[in-house]
């Protein structure tokens, strides 16, 4: 029996036990969590958000449609005319984001009409034919909370760009890991279907599935950890910015670029550093933006490890191909900036078309856009959640850094599609 698969009697035997402590994703078609990460007021900055830190591995080849099942009490019937903005939109920006989509929806019979002509539509369509297509081959239907409330928090997220080295030095000292060895995941839809994308995750002390390792039990084993090192970064905090992002590139010594991308987590939930600042007086609700945490961690460096430890959770990463399309979100295509987001996949259907209506980072311009639901987080989850993606490096930070607002939601599904 290798470590990553167990046999069903032990799958039934850790179940109970790990459905509690060891897996952060929500169980598929529920109500909403309505307990989101807490809301500073209108107007203050953000808290950091683990969006891009997906609960599903990012899969190796092509995957296969996702046959998400929406509840009919969180979409309600609309009309294009009731979208705020629609008409507004410059449409066509959308387009290189769905035909991504459409490269995993054309093989699920629900989309196969509709990305037929899509693809038929060719790559620059125009405005006019995009908002065509849209309007009729698409209806729209409102994202409602399990409470029946139809607003939600918007927040942002992005591919970071830390520095680094493919070898260890004085300078680059701190370990970037792939998968452990050690780490074993249990994929419980085997035994239970109706547990579809839950996973357990933890390591084996015998003949016993024990909780795998935290964060602070990860950096106290130093050199002995079971995992291999892709790469060596230059600054701890970059570092654990960039696992609550889920994947980012690394400037390297030559000059040349790394990107890596989510491989897998080690199973403990996600807790806000930002959140343990404020209840311990260090910070302010207004300061704890991902920018205002790096200040005080560059000002405490012998807190460093106390501060980085509260949150038990931690990723492990893998390469992923170089070049300028954007990282791979949960649906398997690249993402697409500004044009793509986070969702909570059991109340809006991986890879559809959103409109979002929402407002500027720290701001009461109003932003309202066409997007795809192209990505998962941890964090993601209610009817009216979402995690928008601004792009690559440090412009793209600030802005997602800001983002903490109130927004709507509308899902576009190819017409005669009811929600069942």
């Amino acid at each position: 029996m290798t470590p990553r698969r167990l046999l069903p009697a032990l799958v039934l035997a850790v179940s109970v036990f790990f459905s509690v402590s060891c897996v952060t994703p929500p169980p598929p078609e529920c109500t909403p969590c309505q307990s989101l990460p807490q809301a500073p007021a209108p107007g203050t900055s953000a808290p950091e958000t683990p969006a891009a830190t997906p609960v599903v591995p990012v899969p190796e080849t092509r995957p296969t449609p996702p046959r998400d099942v929406v509840q009919a009490a969180r979409l309600k019937p609309a009309r294009f005319a009731q979208l705020p903005g629609w008409q507004a939109d410059q449409i066509e920006a959308a387009w290189p984001a769905l035909l991504r989509s459409c490269d995993v929806l054309v093989a699920d019979r629900r989309w196969t009409d509709v990305c037929t002509v899509a693809t038929t539509l060719g790559a620059q369509p125009g405005r006019a034919a995009v908002r065509q297509f849209f309007e009729t081959r698409f209806a729209p239907w409102q994202v409602v909370n399990g409470d029946g409330s139809t607003h939600g928090m918007v927040t942002g997220y992005y591919e970071p760009l830390i520095r680094g080295s493919l070898k260890r030095s004085a300078l680059s000292a701190w370990p970037i890991y792939g998968v452990p060895d050690d780490l074993v995941t249990v994929d419980l839809s085997e035994i239970y279907p109706e547990l579809k994308n839950m996973r357990l995750r933890g390591r084996l002390e015998g003949n016993k599935l024990v909780p795998y390792w935290t964060r602070g039990e990860l950096a106290a084993q130093g050199g002995n950890v079971r995992a291999p090192v892709i790469a060596w970064a230059n600054d701890p905090i970059e570092l654990f910015f960039l696992q609550v992002q889920g994947s980012g590139r690394i400037a390297l010594n030559d000059g040349t670029y790394l990107r890596i991308g989510y491989a897998d987590h080690n199973g403990h939930p996600y807790k806000s550093i930002g959140r343990w600042l404020i209840d311990q007086g260090e910070l302010t609700l207004s300061q704890a933006s991902m920018q205002g945490i790096q200040r005080w961690a560059r000002s405490h460096p012998k807190r460093l490890r106390e501060l980085l430890d509260q949150n038990p959770a931690f990723v492990f990463f893998r390469r992923m191909p170089s070049g300028n399309d954007g990282p791979l979100g949960a649906l398997g295509v690249p993402l697409v900036a500004e044009r793509s987001i986070a969702v909570d996949r059991s109340a809006v259907p991986l890879g559809a078309p959103v409109f979002l209506a929402t407002t500027e980072p720290n701001s009461t311009r109003p932003m309202r856009r066409l997007v795809m639901a192209q990505d998962t987080g941890g964090a993601i989850k209610g009817g009216v959640r979402a995690d928008y993606f601004w792009g690559f490096g440090d412009e793209a930070g600030a802005l997602a850094g800001r983002m903490r607002q109130d927004g709507e939601m509308w899902v576009l599904l190819p017409k005669g599609w009811a929600p069942n």
